[in-house]
């Protein structure tokens, strides 16, 4: 049972604006709910790869081949991350892993669909990566030390990502008539479920309420979704391109963009396994897993003749 007086001690940490450390005292449930949403968001970086290394070997030049390439790397190196800040909460990556490979744990839903011409590359850079910077900096903020530490460098490289998409999109409104209708039918199938991968709505969101007040979270589902909203859809227009909702609009009191009404049945089919690329991503995820195993142990091999050697010296 927990002493209450470490419970208080914890949350008046926490509402001063003190970061908790792996060694601090925190409640079971805040280390559970940190290693759900890390562990999540770290099974999502490694599996958002799949889709975009897909187009490595087709980038249109090469260029966009290193950029790319470059992106992915990028990738890898933020499951690192946060697989690492993730076991500063006492689990076991292979664990993690595990978990994702057999289905229970999640992913970010995103990464369900497919990405069926070069475009899609670039819609993913734009609107999925600026989905994700907008909940990300939040993450910045929060309460947890190793994780919030992780999202600064995570969001610089993100920012990259970002802009790299918006100019793919760019450069192809500016294109063939063939050109601009790719770039507009990547936004038609992306604008959707980049809405969606940031969450339910408040009210169908189990965990928001206690992941907010101990400021994991920093700011409600809807909030993120709105200031996306808000930042997306003009970027949109700037470069010829229309979000495909017949009822999006500027709402002049409040400066705010209504939208339509947002297909949840469809988020949660994908979020139960029932998505377009579920089956294939944790069977490829699964395949780099047993394949990347030599490596693996090579490297340990290494690591520990090393450590035989400086024994000796």
């Amino acid at each position: 049972m927990e002493d209450q007086k470490q419970l208080d001690a914890f949350e008046a940490k926490i509402a001063s604006g003190v970061k908790i450390e792996p060694k601090d005292w925190m409640p079971e449930a805040y280390r559970k709910q940190l290693v759900r949403m890390m562990s999540q968001h770290a099974h999502s970086e490694i599996v958002g790869m799949l889709p975009e290394g897909n187009w490595i070997t087709r980038a249109p030049n090469l260029r966009r081949k290193a950029i790319l390439l470059a992106k992915v790397q990028d990738e890898a190196g933020h499951g690192l991350y946060l697989y690492s800040a993730t076991e500063t909460l006492g689990v076991d990556r292979t664990e993690l892993l595990e978990q994702l490979h057999s289905g229970k744990a999640k992913y970010s839903s995103i990464f369900n669909y497919p990405t069926l011409t070069w475009a899609d590359i670039g819609a993913i850079g734009w609107l999925v990566d600026g989905a994700a910077i907008m909940n990300q900096t939040a993450l910045a903020r929060g309460s947890y030390g190793p994780y919030s530490r992780a999202m600064v460098r995570i969001c610089k490289e993100e920012s990259f990502h970002n802009r790299q998409g918006y100019e793919i999109m760019m450069h192809l409104t500016q294109g063939t008539e063939e050109q601009k209708a790719m770039a507009q039918d990547a936004l038609n199938r992306w604008w959707w479920p980049s809405i969606m991968m940031l969450g339910p709505s408040d009210d169908q969101s189990p965990n928001s309420d206690q992941l907010m007040r101990w400021k994991v979270k920093m700011e409600s589902n809807d909030a993120i979704r709105q200031r996306f909203i808000d930042r997306t859809v003009p970027q949109a227009e700037f470069i010829g391109l229309k979000v495909p909702d017949s009822q999006m609009k500027m709402n002049e009191t409040t400066g705010h963009y209504e939208h339509g009404p947002i297909n949840w049945d469809e988020f949660f089919d994908v979020i139960k396994g029932n998505g377009p690329c579920n089956a294939k991503r944790l069977k490829d995820r699964k395949e780099a897993d047993i394949n990347g195993r030599w490596v693996r142990e090579a490297a340990m091999a290494f690591a520990a003749k090393r450590v035989k050697e400086k024994e000796v010296a």
